[in-house]
């Protein structure tokens, strides 16, 4: 199995109208619902916009994202599958659900730390 992130850009949800959102929240959660059940789903969240950081090599912490930066990413799901098809599966579920495209990237796997992982039970 290989993990996916798919996630959406910050703005890409301000399209929906006010009274909308609760519908927009049933359809999501009805999704991750869908995706437990399946026992693909691994975690997942929105992110507080402009609360971002920035930490420098040297430590130091200044507001971000970087000036230069047009999309910052507004939410996330991870889902552990079979093949990049099934994360594009999951990926069209959630654009329907909240109404915005969602981008997917392949995580790379850490063998080392999966086993660190599993030696603590949490894999």
């Amino acid at each position: 199995m290989t993990e996916y992130l798919i996630s959406f850009d910050a703005g890409a949800m301000d399209h929906i109208p006010d009274g909308d959102w609760t519908a927009v929240a049933e359809a999501s959660h009805a999704v991750v619902r869908e995706a437990i059940d399946a026992g693909v789903w691994v975690y997942g969240g929105g992110l507080e916009r402009q609360r971002a950081s920035i930490v420098g090599t040297d430590g130091l912490v200044t507001d971000g994202p970087y000036p230069e930066t047009k999309e910052v990413v507004g939410g996330f799901s991870v889902v552990d599958v079979k093949s990049r098809e099934e994360a594009l599966t999951w990926a069209a579920k959630l654009a329907a659900a909240c109404r915005c495209p969602q981008e997917v990237r392949e995580l790379l796997p850490d063998e080392e730390q999966s086993e660190w992982l599993r030696t603590i039970g949490r894999r």
